[in-house]
């Protein structure tokens, strides 16, 4: 996708979470650029690749004079939707090869649910159908239900996902009104705690592996229930062995990012995400 100007390009290689902004040169990784790993606090609204995007230009507004035009790779290690808050590892210069190994990690979230409707993307995006409930279940009945999507299990993603379907992304297909068929696939669900319960909202904290979708999990405990069942609210809170508590608020990225800024690549190399 060109700019402007023409004289750069943005390549984006979908799946690996990985962009990188080049001139027309090419060339290897120059050098002076910083390489490591950034835990962001990601605001409500903005996708995976808006956090990378803004990282970038703050990497390039650090680079010392003259190297301003030189190629700054990033990417994220693992997408989390704009209707979601919470931690994204966004990794710099060399540590994009870390991207695939760090998407493997185990994730937490927190996520609210209201039994109440369905929606058509599962989630808080569009207005909910309301569904009739002569007796709202008991908490021990909504525990039973989400203990049965623990474990590994075939999920079947929501319709507005980037799942392709037919070389096609689903929500592309769901938006434009054609209907979307999407096969069930195998995800790994560590633990589901049931936080609060009033009906119709419920609180959870997910524990999950690389694929899994919350949408899903609230959907499918509603088909469970015989209730409705749509996501409220998202916080991802964790992602492997980087916490919220430590992530850095977007803010930050309206100032220059430096080498001394980023987290190092010495150690996570090393170990199992």
């Amino acid at each position: 996708m060109a700019d402007r100007t023409g004289a750069r390009a943005v390549l984006l290689r979908e799946g690996t979470g990985v962009s990188e902004r080049s001139d027309k040169q090419g060339g290897a990784e120059a050098a002076g650029v910083p390489s490591g790993l950034l835990v962001v606090d990601k605001p409500l609204g903005w996708s995976s690749m808006d956090v990378c995007r803004k990282v970038r230009w703050a990497v390039r507004r650090g680079l010392p004079e003259g190297l301003g035009r030189r190629k700054v790779k990033v990417g994220h290690a693992g997408t989390l939707d704009p209707l979601a808050t919470g931690v994204v590892v966004v990794c710099v210069g060399r540590a994009t090869k870390l991207v695939n190994r760090l998407m493997g990690s185990t994730k937490v979230y927190e996520a609210g649910v209201d039994l109440s409707g369905f929606t058509a993307s599962d989630d808080a995006e569009f207005e909910p159908e309301r569904v009739e409930v002569e007796t709202p279940p008991t908490r021990a009945q909504v525990e039973a239900a989400l203990a049965r999507q623990v474990g590994v299990i075939q999920q079947v993603p929501p319709a507005f996902s980037a799942v392709h379907v037919d070389g096609k992304r689903a929500y592309k297909s769901a938006r434009a009104g054609e209907s979307v068929e999407l096969k069930p696939r195998p995800v790994r669900v560590d633990a589901i705690e049931l936080r609060r319960y009033a009906w119709p909202t419920l609180d959870l904290r997910v524990t999950c592996g690389k694929g899994t979708y919350i949408r899903s999990i609230a959907r499918d405990l509603g088909r469970a229930l015989g209730t409705g069942g749509y996501l409220t609210g998202l916080r991802r809170t964790a992602s492997g062995r980087f916490r919220v508590e430590d992530a850095t608020p977007i803010e930050r990225f309206e100032s220059p990012i430096v080498q001394g800024d980023l987290i190092g690549m010495d150690g996570i190399e090393a170990e199992d995400a």
